[in-house]
């Protein structure tokens, strides 16, 4: 469990003590059943899980090749002697 500091106005720190004396809880206790059920009027959103893609990387464009286009050289260097 975790604690924590909270400040009230004090009316409302008053009628927060009131209602503990009055149910015979701690004000720990009524602070914790105010925080329930206020968090249950707030429905859990279900966490998108996102499709993971392959990262991109950006050369400027400098870089691409249309291998069509080098298939002579490839052909060259096959032939070479001793490859």
């Amino acid at each position: 469990m975790t604690r924590t500091q909270i400040q009230f106005p004090d009316p409302l720190y008053q009628r927060l003590k009131e209602i503990a004396q009055q149910q015979d809880w701690s004000l720990s206790e009524v602070m914790r059943k105010a925080a329930e059920h206020f968090v249950s009027r707030f429905p859990e959103q279900p966490t998108k899980r996102e499709v993971w893609r392959f990262p991109i990387l950006d050369c400027g464009g400098d870089f691409l090749i249309d291998p069509a286009s080098i298939r002579s050289e490839v052909e060259a260097i096959i032939e070479r002697p001793g490859s």
